[in-house]
């Protein structure tokens, strides 16, 4: 089993930057590839960003390419997502998902972290 805790959200004016982490823990972990979610109110839940966890290659979404940059340290077992030239847009829950070796789909999610872009 897996857990994922997400950390680093809070609230932000336009233009700023935030830094979330997601630390993994329970069995070895050695995801095939780490993402990035998001939720905004009323909304269903989007993808930001994935990171191959062993090549470290990524995708982003067009919405956040550019602004956002999504890293990993391995021995702390943690992933970020470095979040500048924020906008009111990109409020919402953040979530981090681990996907397994061999599985076609996110394997574990973390609680989520609130970010608030103030206008």
């Amino acid at each position: 089993q897996v857990q994922l805790v997400e950390s680093g959200g809070g609230l932000v004016r336009a233009g700023g930057s935030l830094r979330l982490s997601c630390a993994a823990s329970g069995r070895t972990f050695s995801p095939a590839y780490m993402g990035w979610f998001r939720q905004a109110p009323g909304k269903e839940r989007e993808f930001v960003v994935t990171l191959d966890y062993s090549a470290g290659t990524t995708y982003y979404a067009d919405s956040v390419k550019g602004r956002f940059t999504i890293s990993r340290d391995v021995v702390k077992n943690t992933v970020y997502l470095q979040m500048n030239s924020l906008k009111p847009e990109d409020t919402g829950v953040y979530y981090c998902a681990a996907q397994l070796q061999f599985s076609g789909s996110y394997d574990y999610w973390g609680q989520g972290t609130q970010v608030t872009v103030s206008s």
